[in-house]
Protein backbone atom coordinates (compact mmCIF):
# COMPACT_ATOMS: atom_id res chain seq x y z
CA UNK A 1 0.00 0.00 0.00
CA UNK A 2 1.39 3.44 -0.62
CA UNK A 3 1.34 5.04 2.62
CA UNK A 4 2.07 9.17 3.17
CA UNK A 5 5.30 9.96 5.44
CA UNK A 6 4.78 11.45 8.48
CA UNK A 7 5.80 15.06 7.04
CA UNK A 8 3.04 14.52 4.22
CA UNK A 9 0.41 13.69 6.43
CA UNK A 10 1.55 16.90 8.74
CA UNK A 11 0.15 19.07 5.99
CA UNK A 12 -3.03 17.02 6.29
CA UNK A 13 -2.82 17.63 10.06
CA UNK A 14 -2.09 21.42 9.70
CA UNK A 15 -5.06 22.00 7.32
CA UNK A 16 -8.46 23.44 9.06
CA UNK A 17 -10.99 25.74 8.05
CA UNK A 18 -8.90 28.61 8.34
CA UNK A 19 -4.86 27.69 7.83
CA UNK A 20 -5.17 26.31 3.77
CA UNK A 21 -2.38 23.89 2.95
CA UNK A 22 -1.91 23.99 -0.74
CA UNK A 23 0.92 25.08 -3.06
CA UNK A 24 0.24 26.65 -6.62
CA UNK A 25 1.34 29.20 -9.49
CA UNK A 26 -0.19 31.05 -12.25
CA UNK A 27 1.25 29.98 -15.63
CA UNK A 28 1.05 32.71 -18.27
CA UNK A 29 1.26 31.94 -21.48
CA UNK A 30 1.81 33.67 -25.46
CA UNK A 31 -0.41 33.80 -28.32
CA UNK A 32 -4.52 32.99 -28.09
CA UNK A 33 -5.81 30.38 -25.54
CA UNK A 34 -6.46 26.45 -26.59
CA UNK A 35 -9.98 25.29 -25.93
CA UNK A 36 -11.20 23.89 -22.62
CA UNK A 37 -10.88 20.67 -24.46
CA UNK A 38 -7.56 20.64 -25.74
CA UNK A 39 -6.15 21.12 -22.58
CA UNK A 40 -8.62 18.16 -21.08
CA UNK A 41 -7.30 15.94 -23.59
CA UNK A 42 -3.52 17.20 -22.51
CA UNK A 43 -4.12 16.65 -18.84
CA UNK A 44 -5.71 13.28 -19.82
CA UNK A 45 -2.56 11.87 -21.57
CA UNK A 46 -0.19 12.62 -18.82
CA UNK A 47 -1.93 11.26 -15.88
CA UNK A 48 -0.40 7.98 -16.05
CA UNK A 49 2.84 9.43 -15.56
CA UNK A 50 1.36 12.25 -12.30
CA UNK A 51 -0.76 8.83 -10.76
CA UNK A 52 -1.86 11.41 -7.28
CA UNK A 53 -3.74 13.05 -9.70
CA UNK A 54 -6.54 10.10 -9.43
CA UNK A 55 -5.57 9.01 -6.21
CA UNK A 56 -7.67 10.31 -2.80
CA UNK A 57 -6.81 10.32 0.83
CA UNK A 58 -7.96 7.12 3.02
CA UNK A 59 -7.77 7.33 6.05
CA UNK A 60 -6.69 3.50 8.67
CA UNK A 61 -8.95 2.88 11.20
CA UNK A 62 -8.27 4.86 14.73
CA UNK A 63 -5.05 6.05 12.82
CA UNK A 64 -3.48 3.20 13.71
CA UNK A 65 -1.50 4.06 10.43
CA UNK A 66 -0.51 6.79 8.56
CA UNK A 67 -3.04 8.20 5.70
CA UNK A 68 -2.99 6.06 2.04
CA UNK A 69 -3.06 7.14 -1.04
CA UNK A 70 -6.12 5.19 -2.88
CA UNK A 71 -7.51 5.35 -6.67
CA UNK A 72 -10.76 7.49 -6.74
CA UNK A 73 -13.12 5.39 -8.19
CA UNK A 74 -15.20 8.01 -9.13
CA UNK A 75 -12.00 10.42 -10.88
CA UNK A 76 -13.68 13.05 -13.37
CA UNK A 77 -11.06 15.05 -14.87
CA UNK A 78 -13.85 18.28 -15.88
CA UNK A 79 -14.57 18.40 -11.89
CA UNK A 80 -10.65 18.81 -11.43
CA UNK A 81 -9.94 21.33 -14.91
CA UNK A 82 -12.38 24.27 -15.05
CA UNK A 83 -12.70 27.45 -17.46
CA UNK A 84 -12.86 30.91 -16.24
CA UNK A 85 -11.95 34.51 -18.11
CA UNK A 86 -11.29 37.85 -16.78
CA UNK A 87 -12.98 40.78 -18.38
CA UNK A 88 -10.52 41.59 -21.26
CA UNK A 89 -8.14 43.27 -21.88
CA UNK A 90 -7.28 41.72 -18.01
CA UNK A 91 -4.60 43.45 -16.21
CA UNK A 92 -2.01 41.97 -13.38
CA UNK A 93 -4.13 43.29 -10.98
CA UNK A 94 -7.44 41.50 -11.77
CA UNK A 95 -5.41 38.47 -12.41
CA UNK A 96 -4.18 38.95 -8.95
CA UNK A 97 -7.74 39.22 -7.24
CA UNK A 98 -8.85 36.15 -8.66
CA UNK A 99 -5.93 34.40 -7.47
CA UNK A 100 -6.35 35.37 -4.00
CA UNK A 101 -9.85 34.02 -4.35
CA UNK A 102 -9.57 31.06 -5.63
CA UNK A 103 -6.68 30.36 -3.23
CA UNK A 104 -9.38 31.56 -0.42
CA UNK A 105 -11.04 27.99 -0.56
CA UNK A 106 -10.18 24.61 0.29
CA UNK A 107 -9.65 21.30 -2.08
CA UNK A 108 -11.79 18.92 -1.52
CA UNK A 109 -10.81 15.99 0.65
CA UNK A 110 -12.97 13.43 -0.59
CA UNK A 111 -11.04 13.96 -3.90
CA UNK A 112 -7.58 13.59 -5.59
CA UNK A 113 -6.66 17.07 -4.08
CA UNK A 114 -5.49 19.62 -6.66
CA UNK A 115 -7.65 21.64 -9.01
CA UNK A 116 -6.89 23.77 -12.29
CA UNK A 117 -8.04 26.50 -14.19
CA UNK A 118 -7.56 27.84 -18.16
CA UNK A 119 -8.17 31.75 -17.93
CA UNK A 120 -9.04 33.70 -20.51
CA UNK A 121 -9.07 37.64 -21.09
CA UNK A 122 -5.36 38.59 -20.28
CA UNK A 123 -4.02 41.47 -22.12
CA UNK A 124 -1.89 41.07 -25.12
CA UNK A 125 -3.65 38.20 -26.10
CA UNK A 126 -2.26 36.07 -23.10
CA UNK A 127 -3.91 33.40 -21.24
CA UNK A 128 -2.88 31.19 -17.92
CA UNK A 129 -3.14 28.24 -16.07
CA UNK A 130 -3.57 28.19 -12.13
CA UNK A 131 -2.87 24.63 -10.68
CA UNK A 132 -3.73 24.19 -7.55
CA UNK A 133 -2.10 21.45 -5.48
CA UNK A 134 -2.17 20.14 -1.78
CA UNK A 135 1.40 20.73 0.13
CA UNK A 136 0.84 16.66 0.94
CA UNK A 137 1.17 15.82 -2.68
CA UNK A 138 4.41 18.10 -3.12
CA UNK A 139 7.08 20.41 -1.73
CA UNK A 140 8.05 23.12 -3.61
CA UNK A 141 10.58 21.20 -5.83
CA UNK A 142 8.41 17.97 -6.81
CA UNK A 143 5.47 20.54 -7.36
CA UNK A 144 7.81 22.18 -10.58
CA UNK A 145 8.64 18.57 -11.74
CA UNK A 146 5.05 17.58 -11.27
CA UNK A 147 4.48 20.86 -14.06
CA UNK A 148 7.12 20.21 -16.02
CA UNK A 149 5.87 16.73 -16.70
CA UNK A 150 2.31 18.15 -18.00
CA UNK A 151 4.39 21.17 -20.07
CA UNK A 152 6.87 20.23 -22.75
CA UNK A 153 10.32 21.64 -24.18
CA UNK A 154 9.05 21.28 -27.65
CA UNK A 155 6.72 23.71 -29.19
CA UNK A 156 5.71 20.89 -31.99
CA UNK A 157 5.24 17.97 -29.74
CA UNK A 158 2.67 16.25 -29.90
CA UNK A 159 -0.09 14.91 -27.79
CA UNK A 160 -0.23 11.64 -26.92
CA UNK A 161 -2.98 9.06 -26.55
CA UNK A 162 -4.26 8.46 -22.54
CA UNK A 163 -3.10 5.11 -21.15
CA UNK A 164 -6.07 2.95 -20.18
CA UNK A 165 -6.95 2.76 -16.62
CA UNK A 166 -8.86 1.13 -14.00
CA UNK A 167 -9.23 1.81 -10.31
CA UNK A 168 -7.55 -0.15 -7.88
CA UNK A 169 -10.05 -0.92 -5.25
CA UNK A 170 -9.65 0.19 -1.88
CA UNK A 171 -8.37 -2.11 0.68
CA UNK A 172 -10.58 -3.50 3.53
CA UNK A 173 -9.77 -1.98 6.87
CA UNK A 174 -8.48 -5.45 8.43
CA UNK A 175 -5.64 -4.83 5.37
CA UNK A 176 -5.30 -1.40 6.51
CA UNK A 177 -4.52 -2.20 10.09
CA UNK A 178 -2.35 -5.25 8.76
CA UNK A 179 -0.28 -2.85 6.54
CA UNK A 180 0.04 -0.01 9.09
CA UNK A 181 1.91 -2.77 11.57
CA UNK A 182 3.83 -3.85 8.99
CA UNK A 183 4.97 -0.43 7.81
CA UNK A 184 6.25 0.33 11.44
CA UNK A 185 7.50 -2.70 11.88
CA UNK A 186 9.75 -1.79 8.21
CA UNK A 187 10.29 1.57 9.96
CA UNK A 188 11.56 -0.10 12.94
CA UNK A 189 14.03 -2.39 10.83
CA UNK A 190 14.97 0.24 8.70
CA UNK A 191 16.64 2.09 12.08
CA UNK A 192 17.93 -0.83 13.52
CA UNK A 193 19.85 -1.57 10.50
CA UNK A 194 21.64 1.26 10.96
CA UNK A 195 23.27 0.84 14.35
CA UNK A 196 26.04 -1.53 12.90
CA UNK A 197 26.92 1.36 10.60
CA UNK A 198 27.03 3.42 13.62
CA UNK A 199 28.77 1.14 16.29
CA UNK A 200 31.71 0.35 13.33
CA UNK A 201 32.06 3.87 12.76
CA UNK A 202 32.09 5.45 16.38
CA UNK A 203 33.78 8.89 15.52
CA UNK A 204 31.48 9.74 12.87
CA UNK A 205 28.74 9.08 15.20
CA UNK A 206 30.10 11.25 17.63
CA UNK A 207 30.41 14.03 15.08
CA UNK A 208 27.10 13.31 14.09
CA UNK A 209 25.91 13.42 17.58
CA UNK A 210 27.68 16.73 17.78
CA UNK A 211 26.19 18.43 14.73
CA UNK A 212 22.28 17.34 15.81
CA UNK A 213 23.13 18.60 19.34
CA UNK A 214 24.71 21.97 17.60
CA UNK A 215 21.93 22.62 14.90
CA UNK A 216 19.14 21.96 17.68
CA UNK A 217 20.77 24.88 19.96
CA UNK A 218 21.47 27.16 17.15
CA UNK A 219 17.26 25.98 16.44
CA UNK A 220 16.18 26.88 19.90
CA UNK A 221 18.21 29.96 20.43
CA UNK A 222 15.83 31.76 17.67
CA UNK A 223 12.56 30.42 19.66
CA UNK A 224 12.52 33.77 21.92
CA UNK A 225 9.70 36.16 21.82
CA UNK A 226 10.22 39.05 19.64
CA UNK A 227 8.35 42.58 20.17
CA UNK A 228 5.07 42.27 18.24
CA UNK A 229 4.48 43.22 14.62
CA UNK A 230 1.09 43.87 12.36
CA UNK A 231 2.51 41.01 10.37
CA UNK A 232 2.24 38.71 13.32
CA UNK A 233 -1.33 37.37 14.56
CA UNK A 234 -4.69 36.10 13.42
CA UNK A 235 -6.14 35.13 10.37
CA UNK A 236 -9.04 34.66 8.18
CA UNK A 237 -9.67 31.74 5.55
CA UNK A 238 -9.81 34.66 2.66
CA UNK A 239 -6.55 35.68 0.77
CA UNK A 240 -5.20 38.25 -1.30
CA UNK A 241 -2.16 37.78 -3.11
CA UNK A 242 0.93 40.14 -5.40
CA UNK A 243 3.38 38.90 -7.74
CA UNK A 244 6.90 40.91 -9.34
CA UNK A 245 9.81 39.72 -11.22
CA UNK A 246 12.82 40.74 -11.94
CA UNK A 247 15.85 39.65 -14.08
CA UNK A 248 18.20 36.55 -13.25
CA UNK A 249 21.00 38.32 -15.08
CA UNK A 250 20.54 41.26 -12.99
CA UNK A 251 20.72 39.22 -9.98
CA UNK A 252 24.00 37.15 -11.66
CA UNK A 253 25.71 40.61 -12.04
CA UNK A 254 24.77 41.50 -7.93
CA UNK A 255 26.04 38.22 -7.03
CA UNK A 256 29.55 38.44 -8.98
CA UNK A 257 29.89 41.98 -7.24
CA UNK A 258 29.32 41.12 -3.80
CA UNK A 259 30.24 37.47 -3.81
CA UNK A 260 28.10 34.78 -2.00
CA UNK A 261 25.27 32.92 -3.64
CA UNK A 262 22.44 33.90 -5.54
CA UNK A 263 19.76 32.72 -2.88
CA UNK A 264 21.56 35.74 -0.85
CA UNK A 265 20.57 38.42 -3.08
CA UNK A 266 16.95 36.84 -2.85
CA UNK A 267 17.13 36.94 0.69
CA UNK A 268 18.23 40.67 0.87
CA UNK A 269 15.86 41.58 -1.70
CA UNK A 270 12.68 40.18 0.53
CA UNK A 271 14.67 41.65 3.11
CA UNK A 272 13.88 44.94 1.45
CA UNK A 273 10.65 44.12 0.82
CA UNK A 274 9.47 43.85 4.39
CA UNK A 275 11.06 46.74 5.67
CA UNK A 276 9.19 48.65 3.22
CA UNK A 277 6.06 47.37 4.14
CA UNK A 278 6.86 48.13 7.86
CA UNK A 279 7.12 52.08 6.71
CA UNK A 280 4.59 51.97 4.98
CA UNK A 281 2.28 50.61 8.04
CA UNK A 282 4.24 53.76 9.95
CA UNK A 283 6.22 50.53 12.32
CA UNK A 284 9.95 51.13 12.86
CA UNK A 285 11.75 49.07 11.22
CA UNK A 286 14.94 49.99 13.10
CA UNK A 287 13.58 47.89 16.32
CA UNK A 288 11.48 45.48 14.64
CA UNK A 289 13.11 41.42 14.74
CA UNK A 290 11.31 39.74 11.37
CA UNK A 291 12.39 35.93 11.71
CA UNK A 292 10.88 33.89 8.64
CA UNK A 293 10.87 29.92 8.10
CA UNK A 294 12.95 28.92 5.34
CA UNK A 295 11.98 25.47 4.03
CA UNK A 296 15.11 23.41 2.66
CA UNK A 297 14.85 20.57 -0.02
CA UNK A 298 16.44 17.42 1.62
CA UNK A 299 15.90 15.66 -1.72
CA UNK A 300 18.41 13.16 -2.81
CA UNK A 301 19.90 12.77 -6.49
CA UNK A 302 17.69 9.36 -6.33
CA UNK A 303 14.72 11.44 -5.14
CA UNK A 304 13.82 13.59 -8.17
CA UNK A 305 10.76 12.69 -9.64
CA UNK A 306 9.37 11.69 -6.78
CA UNK A 307 5.27 13.43 -5.85
CA UNK A 308 6.09 13.49 -1.91
CA UNK A 309 7.30 16.49 0.44
CA UNK A 310 11.72 15.99 1.07
CA UNK A 311 12.29 19.57 2.96
CA UNK A 312 13.89 21.02 6.37
CA UNK A 313 13.62 24.12 7.73
CA UNK A 314 15.78 27.30 8.86
CA UNK A 315 15.22 30.10 10.51
CA UNK A 316 16.50 33.33 9.81
CA UNK A 317 16.01 37.04 10.74
CA UNK A 318 15.85 39.27 8.17
CA UNK A 319 17.96 42.49 8.68
CA UNK A 320 15.10 44.73 8.12
CA UNK A 321 16.97 47.70 10.45
CA UNK A 322 19.27 48.02 7.48
CA UNK A 323 18.55 51.06 5.39
CA UNK A 324 21.43 50.81 2.59
CA UNK A 325 20.27 47.44 0.61
CA UNK A 326 24.30 46.70 0.24
CA UNK A 327 24.63 46.71 3.83
CA UNK A 328 21.89 44.46 3.77
CA UNK A 329 23.12 41.74 1.45
CA UNK A 330 26.32 41.75 2.82
CA UNK A 331 24.86 41.12 6.74
CA UNK A 332 22.26 38.36 4.85
CA UNK A 333 25.52 36.73 2.88
CA UNK A 334 27.61 36.56 6.40
CA UNK A 335 24.58 35.21 8.69
CA UNK A 336 23.28 32.31 6.21
CA UNK A 337 26.64 31.51 6.19
CA UNK A 338 26.93 31.20 10.29
CA UNK A 339 23.17 29.67 9.93
CA UNK A 340 23.75 27.21 7.23
CA UNK A 341 27.21 25.98 9.30
CA UNK A 342 24.88 25.42 12.13
CA UNK A 343 23.37 22.03 11.08
CA UNK A 344 19.73 23.49 11.44
CA UNK A 345 18.47 21.77 8.85
CA UNK A 346 19.71 18.17 9.80
CA UNK A 347 17.64 18.81 12.95
CA UNK A 348 14.68 19.01 10.85
CA UNK A 349 15.46 15.85 8.98
CA UNK A 350 16.21 13.78 12.26
CA UNK A 351 12.70 15.17 13.76
CA UNK A 352 10.83 13.90 10.82
CA UNK A 353 12.66 10.35 10.35
CA UNK A 354 11.73 10.21 14.11
CA UNK A 355 8.58 11.11 13.75
CA UNK A 356 7.94 7.56 11.36
CA UNK A 357 8.21 5.91 14.36
CA UNK A 358 5.70 7.76 16.81
CA UNK A 359 2.23 6.09 16.24
CA UNK A 360 0.34 8.22 13.99
CA UNK A 361 -2.60 8.60 16.05
CA UNK A 362 -0.36 10.28 18.76
CA UNK A 363 1.14 12.59 16.13
CA UNK A 364 -2.79 13.49 15.09
CA UNK A 365 -4.00 13.73 18.23
CA UNK A 366 -0.89 16.33 19.09
CA UNK A 367 -1.31 18.31 16.14
CA UNK A 368 -4.94 18.73 16.17
CA UNK A 369 -4.62 19.93 19.96
CA UNK A 370 -2.04 22.55 18.84
CA UNK A 371 -3.57 23.49 16.03
CA UNK A 372 -6.95 24.03 18.52
CA UNK A 373 -5.13 26.11 20.34
CA UNK A 374 -3.23 27.95 17.59
CA UNK A 375 -7.06 29.30 16.86
CA UNK A 376 -6.89 30.96 20.13
CA UNK A 377 -3.39 32.17 20.76
CA UNK A 378 -1.43 32.19 17.18
CA UNK A 379 2.03 31.33 17.52
CA UNK A 380 4.58 33.89 17.56
CA UNK A 381 7.65 32.61 17.20
CA UNK A 382 7.66 32.65 13.41
CA UNK A 383 6.40 35.83 11.44
CA UNK A 384 6.81 34.70 7.73
CA UNK A 385 7.80 32.38 5.28
CA UNK A 386 9.91 32.92 2.82
CA UNK A 387 10.14 29.72 -0.13
CA UNK A 388 12.98 29.85 -3.16
CA UNK A 389 12.46 27.55 -5.64
CA UNK A 390 14.64 26.83 -8.73
CA UNK A 391 13.06 26.45 -12.15
CA UNK A 392 13.87 25.42 -15.38
CA UNK A 393 16.04 27.82 -17.00
CA UNK A 394 14.39 26.70 -20.54
CA UNK A 395 11.54 27.52 -22.52
CA UNK A 396 8.20 25.26 -21.53
CA UNK A 397 5.42 24.72 -23.84
CA UNK A 398 1.92 24.18 -23.53
CA UNK A 399 0.52 23.04 -26.74
CA UNK A 400 2.56 24.92 -28.90
CA UNK A 401 2.28 28.04 -27.02
CA UNK A 402 5.34 29.39 -24.82
CA UNK A 403 4.95 29.86 -20.85
CA UNK A 404 6.59 33.61 -20.55
CA UNK A 405 6.25 33.56 -16.59
CA UNK A 406 5.46 30.95 -13.65
CA UNK A 407 4.34 33.23 -10.62
CA UNK A 408 4.51 31.13 -7.35
CA UNK A 409 1.94 30.68 -4.14
CA UNK A 410 2.71 29.48 -0.47
CA UNK A 411 0.15 29.01 2.11
CA UNK A 412 0.33 31.07 5.09
CA UNK A 413 -0.80 29.35 9.10
CA UNK A 414 -2.22 30.60 11.88
CA UNK A 415 0.31 33.84 13.14
CA UNK A 416 1.61 34.31 9.66
CA UNK A 417 -0.19 36.69 8.21
CA UNK A 418 2.30 37.57 5.32
CA UNK A 419 4.38 34.71 2.91
CA UNK A 420 7.20 35.18 -0.09
CA UNK A 421 7.48 32.24 -2.56
CA UNK A 422 10.26 32.45 -4.87
CA UNK A 423 10.71 31.02 -8.41
CA UNK A 424 12.97 31.68 -11.48
CA UNK A 425 12.16 30.58 -14.77
CA UNK A 426 14.01 30.88 -18.01
CA UNK A 427 15.88 33.82 -17.10
CA UNK A 428 13.41 35.77 -14.76
CA UNK A 429 12.90 35.51 -10.82
CA UNK A 430 9.41 35.72 -10.22
CA UNK A 431 7.76 37.06 -6.62
CA UNK A 432 4.60 35.76 -5.30
CA UNK A 433 3.32 37.02 -1.90
CA UNK A 434 0.17 35.65 0.12
CA UNK A 435 -1.60 38.02 2.67
CA UNK A 436 -4.12 37.19 4.81
CA UNK A 437 -7.45 39.08 3.24
CA UNK A 438 -8.40 41.12 6.54
CA UNK A 439 -5.00 41.94 7.58
CA UNK A 440 -2.64 41.99 4.55
CA UNK A 441 -4.50 43.59 1.76
CA UNK A 442 -1.29 45.70 0.88
CA UNK A 443 0.72 42.47 0.04
CA UNK A 444 1.64 44.34 -3.45
CA UNK A 445 3.77 46.72 -1.34
CA UNK A 446 6.17 43.61 -0.15
CA UNK A 447 5.83 42.62 -4.31
CA UNK A 448 6.99 45.28 -5.43
CA UNK A 449 9.61 46.70 -3.18
CA UNK A 450 11.10 42.93 -3.27
CA UNK A 451 11.82 43.78 -7.03
CA UNK A 452 12.75 47.22 -6.64
CA UNK A 453 15.50 46.11 -4.13
CA UNK A 454 16.87 44.09 -7.30
CA UNK A 455 16.79 46.77 -9.25
CA UNK A 456 18.45 49.25 -6.64
CA UNK A 457 21.66 46.45 -6.01
CA UNK A 458 21.79 46.07 -9.85
CA UNK A 459 23.09 49.67 -9.96
CA UNK A 460 25.10 49.56 -7.26
CA UNK A 461 26.70 46.32 -8.47
CA UNK A 462 27.49 48.34 -11.57
CA UNK A 463 29.11 51.03 -9.81
CA UNK A 464 31.40 48.95 -7.96
CA UNK A 465 32.50 46.90 -11.59
CA UNK A 466 32.57 50.29 -13.91
CA UNK A 467 36.07 50.32 -14.89
CA UNK A 468 37.34 54.04 -14.14
CA UNK A 469 38.67 56.00 -16.94
CA UNK A 470 42.27 56.98 -16.75
CA UNK A 471 43.01 60.54 -16.19
CA UNK A 472 43.58 62.26 -19.07
CA UNK A 473 47.16 63.46 -18.85
CA UNK A 474 47.44 67.28 -18.35
CA UNK A 475 48.03 69.71 -21.06
CA UNK A 476 51.31 71.82 -20.79
CA UNK A 477 51.59 75.40 -22.12
CA UNK A 478 55.19 75.95 -22.34
CA UNK A 479 56.52 79.29 -21.48
CA UNK A 480 57.16 81.86 -24.27
CA UNK A 481 61.06 82.42 -24.75
CA UNK A 482 62.34 85.62 -23.46
CA UNK A 483 62.90 88.03 -26.21
CA UNK A 484 66.65 89.30 -25.93
CA UNK A 485 67.40 92.30 -24.33
CA UNK A 486 64.48 91.45 -21.47
CA UNK A 487 64.69 92.31 -18.64
CA UNK A 488 63.87 89.42 -15.91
Amino acid sequence: MDRLSTLDAEFLHLEDGIAHMHIAGICVFDDPAPTIDEIHTLIASKLHVIPRYRQRIATVPLEIGRPLWVDDPHFFLDYHMRHTALPAPGDDEQLAQLMGRLMSQPLDRERPLWEGWLVEGLAGDRWALIFKVHHCIVDGIAGVELLSALLSTDPDDAVGEPEPWEPEPEPKWAAKIVDAWSGLAADLLGWARKIPHLLLDPSGTMQGLRDTREGLAGFMHNLTLPPRLSIEGKIGSHRTWASSSASMADVAVIRKAFGGTINDVVLAAVTGGYRELLLSRGEDPDYAIVRTAVPVSVRADDNHGVADNRVSTLLYELPVQIADPAVRLVEVHAQVGEIKGSHMAEVGEVFTSLGNLVPPMVIGAVSRLAMSAEHRHPQRLVHTITTNVPGPQFALYCLGREMLEYRPFVPITHGIRVGTAILSYNGRLFFGVTGDFDTAGDVAVVARATADTITELRVIADSLTKPRKAAKPMKVTKAPKARAGSAH
